[in-house]
Parts: C-alpha cells; sequence; structure tokens
C-alpha cells in the first residue's frame, strides 16, 4: 500500500483528468458522481460470482482496462499476472496511480484491441468489457482476440439496446423470405451514426440475440450469462484459426 495521503493521492488523481471508474483509493473516491453509479463496482458485484474466487498461478487479460477497476480485482484473487491493454494514455496513466495507491501490481500497455497478436501470448482469462460498442469493426475484433489472445475463458460484456428475446435463427433461409428480419429477437446491431449518451465513440448497439451471435460466429462457446450484458464464454473446441466454426463459409463478402 502506498503511504500517500489523502490529499495528496486526491490530487494526483485529479490531475488526470475526468475518471469513468470509481476507484476507492485509501478512502479518495475517483469518480463519486458518476452517472452510473459506483460504476463499475456496481455492475462487477452481479458477475463476480463466475470468477474463481482465487486465480492464482493464472494470467489475467483485461482488455481496454481503463482505470484498471477489473485488472485490480483480478489480483486481489490471487492472480500470478494481469496485464492491462487500453488505447488511451490517461486511462493507463489512472490505473498506474490505482495500482501504486493499492499495493495491486498490474503491468500495463497503450496498445489498440486490433493489434493483440503483437502480444504472442495466450492468457487464461481475458476481460473484454464496454470495448465492442467503441470499435468501428466490432467482429473483426473477435476474431482477433479469439484467435490470438484466449486461452481459456474470456468475461465479455457490450452496452446492448433493443430486445432481450433469443428466436430460434433458421440455418438459411429463402432469397424473398424477410418477416425474420423484423422479429424482436432476430440478431440485430444498430448503428449509431453520430453519438449517443454524448459520446461520439459509441458505435454500436447489438440486442441480445446478436451478442450471443457474434461471440458463436467468432468461435466462442457462451457458458453462463450471468447478467444481462454478461457473457462467460470459452474457445469452442472446433474453433478455426480464424475464430468462426462455420465451414467452408467465405469471410469476405460477394
Amino acid at each position: 500500500m502506498s503511504d500517500l495521503t489523502a490529499s495528496e493521492i486526491r490530487d494526483r488523481a485529479q490531475a488526470l483528468g475526468r475518471w469513468f471508474h470509481n476507484l476507492d483509493l485509501n478512502g479518495v473516491q475517483t469518480a463519486p458522481d458518476h452517472f452510473l453509479h459506483d460504476y463499475p463496482n456496481v455492475k462487477w458485484r452481479r458477475f463476480q460470482h463466475v470468477v474463481p474466487e482465487r486465480l492464482d498461478g493464472r494470467t489475467v487479460l483485461d482488455l481496454g482496462c481503463n482505470a484498471g477497476f477489473y485488472a485490480l480485482e483480478m489480483k486481489r484473487r490471487g492472480a500470478a499476472r494481469v496485464l492491462g491493454v487500453d488505447s488511451d494514455p490517461r486511462y493507463l496513466a489512472q490505473a498506474q496511480l490505482a495500482s501504486e495507491v493499492t499495493g495491486l501490481e498490474i503491468e500495463l500497455r497503450e496498445m489498440s484491441v486490433y493489434d493483440v497478436a503483437e502480444l504472442g501470448e495466450r492468457f487464461d482469462l481475458v476481460l473484454f468489457m464496454g470495448v465492442l460498442y467503441h470499435l468501428r469493426h466490432p467482429l473483426l475484433a473477435l476474431d482477433l482476440v479469439g484467435e490470438h489472445v484466449v486461452g481459456d475463458l474470456m468475461i465479455f460484456q457490450t452496452m446492448q439496446r433493443g430486445s432481450e428475446e433469443e428466436a430460434p435463427v433458421a440455418e438459411d433461409y429463402d432469397f424473398f423470405e424477410q418477416d425474420h428480419f423484423a422479429a424482436p429477437g432476430y440478431p440485430k446491431m444498430h448503428f449509431i451514426e453520430h453519438r449517443y449518451a454524448g459520446d461520439p465513440s459509441n458505435w454500436w448497439a447489438p440486442n441480445a440475440a446478436c451478442s450471443a451471435a457474434m461471440l458463436r460466429s467468432a468461435g466462442f462457446e457462451i457458458v453462463e450469462r450471468p447478467e444481462p450484458e454478461v457473457y462467460l464464454c470459452r474457445r469452442s473446441a472446433g474453433a478455426s484459426p480464424g475464430g468462426a466454426v462455420h465451414p467452408a463459409r467465405p469471410a469476405a463478402g460477394r
């Protein structure tokens, strides 16, 4: 634990700009007025039971780690190594301060999710949370994550909008069949052309059926859905190097 005073922690935290993660740094709250109310702890409490109480000897990769809330929680559970990755250096600086104050040692690296192959290793547990809807190419990102860094389990979370229903989908449809596209439980991804919630980095909002379908398409088996937006996944045994398990299905359009 750091010997910084509360005043010193507060000054350093404020110098790093606005925080999205509300962390408790020795009594100093980094985002006490977060509009989602104590986020992400309020989210974590709803699915923490699917993460083993002890992660001793295991490696964890936190993609889009932000200020490091989940990375720190994995270290608290005894993970041997935790690597947090984010494309925003300001968030990484916040995570570095949080690591210093809490005494929980995590590694941090500035990197795009599209570049995960550069890590050159697989992790026992990958956290891919709050990232997909910020990406212009979300399915590509899922393919790359599954192909290069997920060794066993992945916890996936995304903002979802639309129906929570997951309707049965046929293997194929006639060209002139269209009604299924309008069904509430058919996989849909809503495109955000401008902004959503004041954030220009919000590009997509899938419905629940779409999240599940994209995960399966990228070669993941959904083990459990402990919370409406959270999926515990495992790499499918039949996943191809490109992620997908659909035999002879071309990746490019015609």
